[in-house]
């Protein structure tokens, strides 16, 4: 039961809320009314929570003598002695292969970006994570093959504005993780970090382009909603109505990660921070009666 419990922790599936971006497709697809094309975007979001599983995974024990050092990551279960290595690796292959294995009864497709996604994962825990700013770019990569994964399970073209928005959104949040840390770090007076990437970074840069990377998540999204195919797909303009929303979402993320910097991070603080997750309900139902009511 410990190893189970563990092995569950390790999956992290609070983390897995990042792929509801697999199912972006399906909504502005207009097809959420439709039961074939919901169940194949359920399953390939299962797919994808599989994999980011695996992934935190095989992540955890390559990471392990690091974590032990580390003042909160030394409680996760492999750290901790409670998950073995050998478990957790068999776990995230078995998991690996069940993920693949749907992604490819549904559509090729969908397995390959599914593939690739996997790939640039491995690599990223081996490597570029390393790497400053390389690491978010591989961050926001993987934001943008969840929603090419979700067209490809439905068989729609992906749309430009939305692969646009999900980019600047993404590059935004990684940035946003990342100045968090080092503004933690300051805070905190410690100026040591497990994570290698971040002597590559500055706070007042990441800042600048926080504030930058927001302002254009707004703009191209209030462009997409005023976009002459979005109305004629739509029948009308009122999708913007769903953009103060957006606006606000964005606002109280910067608070998160750089006005309030607290030990958690900000993309987990967020998860129950409500006047984010009001933004994120007031946006969804905003969205959905503009292309549904």
């Amino acid at each position: 039961m410990k190893a189970t419990l563990g092995l569950l922790r390790t999956l992290r599936p609070k983390q897995w809320v990042k792929n509801v971006f697999v199912a972006a497709p399906l909504v502005f697809a207009q097809h959420l009314t439709e039961t074939a094309y919901v169940w194949r975007t359920a399953a390939a979001v299962l797919a994808f929570c599989l994999l980011s599983g695996a992934v935190y995974a095989f992540n955890d024990v390559r990471d392990v003598e690091s974590d032990r050092v580390h003042p909160r990551k030394k409680f996760r279960p492999i750290a901790a002695g409670e998950l073995s290595e050998r478990t957790a690796l068999i776990s995230a292959g078995v998991l690996a292969v069940i993920a693949l294995g749907g992604c490819l009864l549904i559509h090729w497709q969908l397995a390959m970006f599914a593939a690739i996604y996997l790939a640039q994962n491995i690599a990223y825990s081996v490597k570029l994570k390393q790497i400053a700013f390389l690491d978010v770019c591989i961050i926001a990569t993987g934001f943008l093959l969840r929603v090419l994964a979700g067209a490809a399970a439905i068989q729609v073209p992906a749309s430009g504005w939305v692969l646009i928005c999900t980019a600047l959104l993404a590059t935004f949040f990684g940035f946003g993780k990342r100045a968090h840390e080092l503004a933690w770090a300051q805070k905190a007076g410690d100026s040591k970090s497990t994570r290698a990437s971040l002597l590559g970074y500055s706070l007042p840069h990441l800042k600048i382009a926080m504030y930058v990377l927001g302002l254009l998540t707004c703009a191209a999204y209030v462009a997409y909603t005023f976009d002459e195919h979005t109305v004629r797909m739509f029948g009308s303009d009122r999708l913007v109505i769903s953009s103060p929303f957006v606006a606000l979402g964005i606002l109280r993320f910067l608070s998160l990660a750089l006005w309030r910097p607290k030990d958690d991070s900000p993309t987990e603080a967020m998860l129950r921070d409500p006047w984010f997750l009001l933004a994120v309900i007031g946006a969804l139902a905003a969205i959905l009666y503009a292309i549904y009511g």
